[in-house]
């Protein structure tokens, strides 16, 4: 079992069919072109790096073509790619290098300065430059044209041996390696083409970074499968974006709710024609109710919330075009190949209506964390992932994420899941974001203080907040405090650093 097959079958399938265009380039290439890519990066990475099975290849780059020939060419020859989150820090940067050792090293121009940082801290054997980037070391595009178009000989690989280091958000401690094996990669890939229904029409743009799980294996893996079309970005531009999910009749979207609302403040968005699109998607963080009915309202369309972990696969739920408003809130039901429960903290099964931590069990589950046997012994237990999201399920199947279990308030016995609360909050016109930790209280215990960020231009007091609060959630969900700031601190990832907030609110006292 190897994920390389995907493109390796689809160029044999549909060889001559186009397959991506690479925006910034104008390049246009079929399945055929992309799988002589993949092949040439693998022989090259063998015969000129010396890279073999298990050995890791990393890049720190913008979005290229170059993703796509490491993610298929490292996968033909059992190697393990490690992409650099750029967002990151070199300190950042050089932990990670150093916990997953990678043997080539391939920087793009825009990050050699950080690459410079860097590089006497590291321990890198081949060090790549991409698209000029002055760095001491061959020409990624030289390498490419000089190598083998032919199939590489393939070792022999099992479906958990290791395709893919992807590091996780280390919000609460240090960044943490998810390894993903080649099953994970084909079993989310099958589940997204059967539970959401994608075909070989299907046009999506990758408009998310593919150093992240996003950008990977949301729409890219799934469409090759199918033999649809990519639209390759380089990176986001708001008003280039949504001309070019109008201009080249994109099908199936995916964004985040920063990017849902950047939109549709876009100054294009009012004739904005999308009628081809069959659906979009929110994923990376909770979708605000209001921010999905507005889109519906406003354009017609679908929108569904997504969700996924890197861990277990960037695609675990589905909807139907026809639930994506009546169950406005839900992430829908879990995916075709998939075992999902709901469980207290004995790993009982808690009832319908009640909310337990979410575990997966399926094909699609990571093998753990890379070095680290401690923190895959406490998320993966008899094959199920406990992920550390909170949820519940309805009487109709459908689930609805409550928040993280460790970002969980306990209040006089009641627990109040900050995700809920946070929702409500957000539904507020003046409202940007909003973010709720706990605060020591002798009599309750703990009562919730939330920090929120108002929009540009927009004021709102704390009580005008509680009070639209009151219509909307139980007395004892409610936050006692509200505190206002500019804008939450995030991490590299996109995640509110609430450890920051607890540091600057409780310990410092605001």
């Amino acid at each position: 079992m190897n994920s390389a097959d995907i493109l390796t079958k689809r160029a044999l399938l549909t060889p001559n069919r186009e397959a991506m265009i690479e925006l910034v380039s104008g390049v246009h290439y079929t399945y055929a072109d992309l799988n002589q890519r993949a092949n040439r990066a693998a022989n090259f990475l063998r015969e000129t790096c010396g890279v073999e099975k298990g050995d890791r290849v990393s890049i720190l780059a913008h979005n290229s073509v170059a993703y796509v020939d490491l993610l298929f060419g490292v996968a033909k020859i059992g190697a393990i790619l490690a992409p650099l989150n750029w967002r990151l820090t070199s300190r950042e940067l050089t932990y990670i290098v150093n916990d997953c050792q990678p043997k080539v090293l391939i920087v793009g121009p825009e990050f050699v300065s950080v690459y410079n940082e860097m590089k006497n801290s590291i321990k890198v054997e081949h060090i790549i430059s991409l698209e000029g980037a002055d760095v001491s070391g061959e020409a990624y595009e030289t390498l490419e044209d000089q190598a083998s178009a032919q199939e590489p000989k393939r070792p022999e690989i099992s479906g958990d041996d290791a395709v893919c280091i992807l590091y996780t958000s280390g919000t609460t401690g240090r960044t943490k390696g998810a390894v993903l094996p080649h099953r994970q990669l084909i079993w989310n890939s099958i589940n997204t083409v059967v539970s959401w229904g994608l075909n070989e029409k299907d046009i999506s743009p990758i408009l998310t970074p593919m150093f992240h799980s996003g950008g990977l294996f949301v729409f890219l893996v799934p469409i090759f499968h199918v033999g649809g079309k990519l639209l390759l970005g380089r990176t986001f531009d708001p008003d280039a974006s949504l001309k070019l999910i109008v201009d080249e009749k994109c099908t199936v979207i995916l964004g985040v709710p920063t990017l849902y609302q950047v939109w549709m403040n876009s100054p294009q968005f009012e004739n904005a024609d999308f009628s081809h699109v069959r659906f979009f998607i929110s994923g990376g963080a909770p979708c605000p109710p209001s921010l999905i009915q507005a889109w519906s309202e406003k354009k017609g369309v679908v929108m569904r919330q997504g969700y996924g972990l890197t861990e277990v696969g960037v695609n675990c739920f589905s909807m139907t075009d026809e639930d994506a408003l009546r169950k406005v809130g839900s992430v829908g039901k879990p995916i075709f190949h998939s075992e999902m429960r709901l469980v207290d903290e004995n790993c009982k099964d808690v009832p319908v209506g009640s909310t337990g931590e979410l575990i997966i069990k399926g094909e699609h589950v990571c093998v753990g964390y890379w070095n680290n046997a401690e923190a895959t012994k406490q998320s993966l237990k008899d094959g199920w992932f406990h992920t550390g999201d909170m949820a519940r399920m309805d009487e109709e199947g459908y689930f609805y994420i409550a928040g993280r279990f460790k970002d969980m308030i306990i209040s006089g016995g009641e627990n109040v899941y900050a995700a809920e609360v946070e929702a409500i909050f957000r539904e507020h016109a003046a409202v940007a974001d909003a973010a709720l930790i706990g605060q020591p209280d002798e009599k309750w215990g703990e009562v919730g203080l939330m920090i929120v960020a108002c929009k540009p231009g927009q004021a709102v007091t704390g009580e005008e907040l509680l009070q639209f609060c009151a219509g909307h959630l139980a007395k004892y969900k409610i936050p006692k405090r509200v505190e206002f700031v500019e804008s939450l601190p995030y991490s590299p990832y996109g995640k509110v650093i609430r450890a920051e907030l607890k540091r600057q609110w409780i310990v410092n006292g605001g």
